[in-house]
């Protein structure tokens, strides 16, 4: 399950799925592509509430758990965009920042993969255009990222040691 949702200026995540389609397709894609099945945003939005996914972006792990079970999903892939405009004390343009960080977790709650892109840019005051140029731009290294800690990272126990027979 692909999750993504953007800090607003006073600390608050808005995870409205249907705000973030474009960015969710450039990762979702990537996943697809590795042999991963995925859910979109509306067969999301069909099973579990709003208030559920909000939980995954307050760290709520009961809430969290719950809606992971409902969707069946074996893995949660949170994206959280965040972003910063100012004005350039040089040129008459806004300054954007973009940090958008992926935090790839089984449906238990276990961590296993951090990976953050970083961009700036003199792009106006589009910091949803500006967050969709940085995912576009890095997502190949993200999902790669992502993808390596999965595979080193996933709780894979390995074979038990055979121990060797007594006499």
């Amino acid at each position: 399950m692909v999750l993504i949702g953007e800090v607003q200026s006073n600390g608050f995540v808005t995870a409205e799925q249907q705000n973030y389609g474009p960015h969710f397709q450039a990762i979702n894609q990537r996943l697809r592509a590795l042999g991963l099945k995925t859910w979109t945003p509306e067969e999301i939005r069909r099973q579990i509430a709003q208030a559920e996914i909000d939980a995954y972006f307050r760290n709520d792990p009961d809430a969290a758990l719950a809606a992971s079970k409902r969707l069946g999903a074996n893995f949660v892939l949170r994206g959280l965009i965040a972003s910063q405009a100012t004005p350039n004390p040089v040129m008459a343009v806004n300054q954007v920042t973009v940090t958008m960080g992926f935090t790839l977790s089984e449906a238990s709650g276990k961590v296993i993969s951090n990976t953050e892109a970083r961009a700036a840019s003199y792009a106006g005051a589009d910091v949803a255009g500006m967050a969709l140029t940085l995912v576009a731009e890095e997502a190949d290294e993200i999902v790669a990222r992502l993808y390596a800690d999965y595979c080193t990272n996933a709780g894979l126990d390995p074979p038990a040691k055979s121990r060797p027979a007594r006499k």
